[in-house]
Formats: C-alpha cells, sequence, structure tokens
C-alpha cells in the first residue's frame, strides 16, 4: 500500500462496506393521520419498508419482503394502512407499483403488466382508497393515467394520451393540464377545451424550459403554483389565479433558481422556499412557520428539511443533513414545542475520519462563475482552508444528467476517495441547473464542446491552487460522468491520468436513436439540446462530439462499468468503445453487471465495483487501497475485457 499524500497512513481506512452498504435507515415518514412511522432499513439485507408506532420506533419491523434490488423510494397512502412503492426488473425501469398492508404486509402489485413502465401520478386524501397510475401499456411511447383501487387492484381509464410527456392532476383526481414538448424544444401546458380537446394556456420557450414549470395547486385549485423564469434570470416561485391569469411573484433569489418549496398539508399554500447556491437558505413565506423553522434551525449543525408533515401539522419528521456525518432524524413535536432525536442514516459513519466540503467559485475562459466543492484527505486539511501543504492526486468526479448539480451534504464517494488519499472536485459545470437559464441554456450544444472546458478550467484552477498534482489526476463519473470520462480520455487524451466511466454513452448518435420509447414526447428537448439526429448537420455534429469516433487516440487507463438492462445508456454504448479500443490494441478493464441497470442498485455490486475502481485508482494515483476482501462475495460482476489490468482483479475473482 502506498502511503498518502500528507505522508502519513495514520488516518483510519473507513471500510467500503460502511460507505457503500445498505444504509441503517432512510427516507423516514410519518402516516397521515400520525399513527405510525416508516423508514427504509434492510432485512435480510434488502431495503424494506420498516413500519412502528410513531412513539415506540424501537419496535420497527419491516412490512415489506423484497429480496431482489430493495425498494429505494415508497410513500404513504391516504388509507394510512399501506405503503405504496415501486419496483422493477434488474434495472430495466419498467417499474411496477406495489400496496402493501402495513398490519398483515400483505402486498399487492397494482400494475401486473409485463413490459410496462407505471409511475405514480397522483395520492390524494379526498380519495383515500384510490391512487392515479400513469402507465403506457396501450402504447410503449405514452403513459395514460388510470385510477387504481388500492384494495381490490381494479384499474380504470381516465385520460388517454395523445401525445403529450404527461399530465398535471389534481387533489380530486381531474385533469388539469397536459403537458408537450413544442418543436423548438420548449413547452406548453395545455387545458381541457370545451369541445373536449385540449387549448393552449401556457407556452415556454427554449431558453426557460428547464427553468419553468408547475410545482401545485392550492387548497380549492383555483390557483397553481409555477417555478418561472420568464423575464427574469433565475426562476422565481410565482402564483397564478386560474380565472384571471394573473401572476404574483412569492419569492425569488437573483443568483439561484428557487428549489424545494414547503406547501401546507391541507390548504396547500407555500410556506416556505429553499434557495441553494453554495448552502441551502430558507425563505418563510407564512408566519404561521416563522418560529417553527427558527426553532429547527438551532437543534443541529448542518441544512435541515421538514421531510415529512402529517394531515393535522402536528407532527413533522426533520432531516439534517452535513457534509461529515451521516443524515440525522428527528422528531418534532408542534403542540408541544419539543424535538426529538430518532436516529441517524449510518450508526457505524461515528467517529470516523470524516472530510468537510469547501465551496469555491472558479471562473471558466469565458467568464462564467462555476460552483465547485473540493475535498481533503483529513490529515491534508488540518486548518480547514481547503489548501494541502503540498499537491494531491486528485479525481475529478462529474456529475450525471447534465441537467442536475453537484451539492453541498454527505456524500459517500467524496469521502471514500477523499479517505484513500485524493482531493476530490466536483464542478457544476454549464448546463448544471439551479443556477439560472443563461447559465443552463450556456450548455446547449456544448457536450464535448464548452462542458468540457470548464471541467478543463475547474482542473487548472484546483493545479494553481496548489490542490492537485498536475500529473494524477483522474476523471470519473457516471451516466453524461461516464460521458465526460469518455471525453476527457479522446478529446485531451494527455490531460488525465486515467479515467472510470460509469454506464456512459460512447457514441452520441447511438444514444438518441436508441432511447426509451417513452421518451418520446422529449426528443425535441433533447435535440435541440444535445443535437438533432434526424438531420445531416445534427448527425455530422453528434459524431464529432462522440468519444467512440476518436477511441484511438486513448492513451491513458480506462476502466468502464456497465449494467446490461440500462434502458437509457444500453450496453452497446459500452461494448462498442471497449472494442474500439481492443481493434487499436489499447487495454481497457470492462466490468458488466447482468442484474443491473443504469447505475448499480444492489449493495453487493456496488461494492464490488468500487473495490475494483479503488484498486484501479491505487495503481494510477498512487492512493491508499483497502483488500478486496470479501466484496464479490454476492455479486453479479462480470470482466469480459481487462480483468489483468487490475492489479488483484482476477485473483479476487476467483475467491469471490
Amino acid at each position: 500500500m502506498k502511503r498518502n499524500e500528507t505522508g502519513r497512513d495514520d488516518v483510519a481506512l473507513i471500510p467500503r462496506e460502511v460507505l457503500f452498504g445498505n444504509p441503517d435507515r432512510a427516507q423516514v415518514s410519518l402516516s397521515h393521520d400520525g399513527r405510525w412511522l416508516a423508514f427504509l432499513a434492510p432485512a435480510e439485507g434488502v431495503l424494506n419498508v420498516w413500519v412502528a408506532p410513531l412513539e415506540a420506533h424501537g419496535e420497527a419491523r419491516p412490512v415489506t419482503a423484497d429480496r431482489g434490488r430493495g425498494i429505494r423510494s415508497y410513500t404513504w397512502a391516504h388509507t394510512n394502512e399501506h405503503v405504496l412503492y415501486i419496483q422493477d426488473r434488474d434495472g430495466d425501469e419498467n417499474w411496477h407499483v406495489h400496496a402493501t398492508e402495513i398490519e398483515s404486509s400483505r402486498t399487492r402489485d397494482l400494475t401486473p403488466f409485463e413490459g410496462v413502465q407505471a409511475r405514480i401520478q397522483h395520492v390524494s386524501p379526498y380519495r383515500p382508497d384510490e391512487i392515479l397510475v400513469a402507465l403506457n401499456n396501450r402504447d410503449p411511447k405514452f403513459h395514460d393515467v388510470h385510477r387504481v383501487d388500492i384494495r381490490s387492484g381494479a384499474v380504470e381509464p381516465v385520460q388517454e394520451n395523445p401525445g403529450f410527456a404527461g399530465f398535471i392532476t389534481d387533489d380530486n383526481y381531474a385533469v388539469r393540464f397536459a403537458e408537450r414538448i413544442t418543436p423548438d424544444g420548449g413547452a406548453e401546458t395545455l387545458r381541457p377545451a370545451a369541445d373536449g380537446g385540449w387549448e393552449p394556456f401556457v407556452r415556454v420557450s427554449l431558453e426557460d424550459a428547464l427553468t419553468t414549470g408547475h410545482a401545485g395547486f392550492d387548497k380549492n385549485g383555483r390557483v397553481a403554483y409555477w417555478r418561472d423564469s420568464r423575464g427574469r434570470d433565475t426562476a422565481a416561485l410565482v402564483e397564478m389565479n386560474l380565472e384571471t391569469g394573473e401572476g404574483t411573484v412569492l419569492a425569488h433569489d437573483p443568483r439561484v433558481d428557487v428549489g424545494g418549496v414547503v406547501r401546507h398539508p391541507t390548504e396547500k399554500h407555500p410556506q416556505a422556499v429553499a434557495f441553494t447556491y453554495d448552502r441551502q437558505r430558507w425563505e418563510v413565506l407564512d408566519p404561521a412557520v416563522q418560529g417553527d423553522f427558527e426553532r429547527l434551525a438551532r437543534v443541529a449543525d448542518g441544512d435541515f428539511w421538514p421531510s415529512s408533515r402529517t394531515l393535522d401539522d402536528c407532527h413533522w419528521i426533520v432531516t439534517y443533513s452535513a457534509d461529515d456525518g451521516p443524515a440525522r432524524f428527528y422528531h418534532y413535536d408542534r403542540e408541544a414545542g419539543e424535538v426529538r432525536f430518532l436516529f441517524n442514516s449510518r450508526d457505524d459513519l461515528a467517529g470516523l475520519p470524516l472530510a468537510p466540503m469547501r465551496a469555491d467559485v472558479v471562473r471558466s475562459r469565458d467568464g462564467l462563475d462555476l460552483l465547485c466543492y473540493a475535498t481533503l484527505p483529513v490529515r491534508a486539511n488540518p486548518d480547514g482552508r481547503g489548501r494541502p501543504g503540498a499537491p494531491l492526486p486528485t479525481v475529478l468526479v462529474v456529475h450525471g444528467g447534465p441537467w442536475g448539480r453537484d451539492g453541498w451534504g454527505f456524500n459517500s464517494n467524496r469521502q471514500w476517495l477523499a479517505n484513500r488519499g485524493y482531493a476530490v472536485l466536483s464542478v457544476n459545470f454549464r448546463g448544471s441547473t439551479g443556477f439560472g437559464k443563461a447559465f443552463v441554456n450556456a450548455g446547449n450544444m456544448e457536450w464535448a464542446a464548452k462542458m468540457h472546458d470548464d471541467l478543463i478550467d475547474a482542473v487548472e484552477w484546483a493545479v494553481a491552487e496548489g490542490i492537485a498534482d498536475p500529473e494524477r489526476v483522474a476523471i470519473m463519473g457516471g451516466s453524461y460522468g461516464g460521458y465526460a470520462t469518455l471525453v476527457g480520455l479522446t478529446f485531451t487524451p494527455e490531460q488525465f491520468a486515467c479515467g472510470v466511466d460509469i454506464v456512459g454513452p460512447s457514441n452520441l448518435l447511438t444514444l438518441l436513436e436508441t432511447v426509451p420509447p417513452y421518451w418520446t414526447p422529449m426528443i425535441e428537448m433533447l435535440t435541440r439540446r444535445v443535437g438533432d439526429h434526424r438531420t445531416e448537420e445534427g448527425r455530422e455534429l453528434l459524431q464529432e462530439r462522440s468519444p467512440l469516433n476518436l477511441a484511438d487516440r486513448i492513451c491513458r487507463p480506462l476502466l468502464i462499468g456497465q449494467g446490461a438492462n440500462d434502458p437509457r445508456v444500453k450496453q452497446a454504448e459500452s461494448d462498442q468503445i471497449v472494442q474500439a479500443m481492443q481493434d487499436n490494441d489499447i487495454p481497457v478493464t470492462y466490468v458488466l453487471y447482468p442484474d443491473e441497470g443504469h447505475g448499480f442498485a444492489r449493495p453487493e455490486n456496488r461494492m464490488s465495483f468500487k473495490a475494483v475502481a479503488e484498486a484501479f485508482l491505487a495503481e494510477h494515483l498512487g492512493g491508499r487501497c483497502e483488500p478486496v476482501g470479501d466484496d464479490f462475495e454476492g455479486s453479479s460482476l462480470t470482466v469480459p475485457v481487462g480483468a489483468e489490468q487490475v492489479t488483484g482483479l482476477q485473483e479476487a475473482r476467483g475467491q469471490g
């Protein structure tokens, strides 16, 4: 094992199992009547829904019995007797909606249709025994709205979809609006017309399409709330009177788009909104909760979120996040004014040498402000200034989307890499969301161009600041981040010491030609922001921006991870660049999981891939490496190509 770059090895090596295994608890929520507390936790090693009386969470028991990839999200039905969750098969994203009766643990598949994707459309207190579900069982490209009886499983059509991206419904299960992408890549909201068709209501240009959208109705359905960037750069929270069409700005920040909105559980009006630049800032709109937010801000360090509330608004679950510790869950009794600690998300993190994050703003070469986060090894950052005594081997971790963003908070990947001796750099490059429409639109048609320049500019900043050793910088990411990794090793082949690509597309042309059928309503948005595969000019651009066509330029080590069932970035995206590298006698290591999709959901698979990636990075950057141990046990990992390129991989596979 090589020494870390602080010249010391006395920082405890945090086991991968602690960072990447199942959390002890996650997604804590209350039943609507306040009787029950639910959360996700492992049962026989698989994430399931656990339920307990609110005042006796130590009596929690699993009520679901998933034994596959685990349950990753759930919600309470308004019966207060059922939890609802979705599950697919091995990552194929053909989600089924399930309802589990908490007393008996009986589970019913409410959408037992093969090859069909189901989405929970709406859950309402006014129709407690029913939910709205969107299904593409009639046409794979479009989701129709159905009403489903939770107790009987009866399915009744409500609204056929003639070609829309989706529908907006209210608590009475009325279809109030339809949404579609316009030919210019913008968006249009339509409302039902008197003749039974649809008429335009709100039209949004391409410029505003990613920063404007519906955010709910009030209790009576006469007022709609919108995140709206029209007439301004950042999205404000706007209240619209649906009878007059008049809009009123409720909250706005000139630096960032409005983020999360906290609404009253029954009246439905916005009570507080979150704005996040480097850290979260609350703006309280309703005096009725001003004291609550002030009290909660004093409970614990970190950013907090009222993640669940009872219908009578007497009880809240409040989640606190930190950058150097687990999420913490509290029960807030509003009537008593008492806040009671429940539990952590990961108990094993207590007392471990976890690293804080530091935010910095980097100026791009053409004048954009790029909010970046750096996470340094604990021993390299003793004074908390974020500047090590000597440059460190560094991993540039690129977020996916690309229409997402990096933010502050605990992140297993950052902690893992920092603990192994690396500086970790996360960049909100142009095209990232949350920073206004000018910033997100600056990424249009800039894949592998200015979006990549931003990443290079951030790396050069880290070098100039003495954070990064320019000879030992890796690039790593998933989805768009995987694509960025391939771009880094092909368009700038000598910039990075190595790369780790996870489910990243290698050919933008084949990516767009093979999108899932239910992405069809979004195709105009994709072609306006990435490139149009339907025109000669667009195909030429997509080919120019595809790493596959420059595979012969790769001269640095590459590790690729892929799920065989990925419906978004299909296995062929990884297969074809691996083949191109082999055709050019360029070594590559390719790890394939037959039971995964767009990312690795099973903890056994996550840990096995992290073990491979850790050995790979240690070999090429010189960081620390935990032995594989039993991290391959139970994993479906296969290595079609290049096992010999990672020291110890062949031997570990034989033991797994």
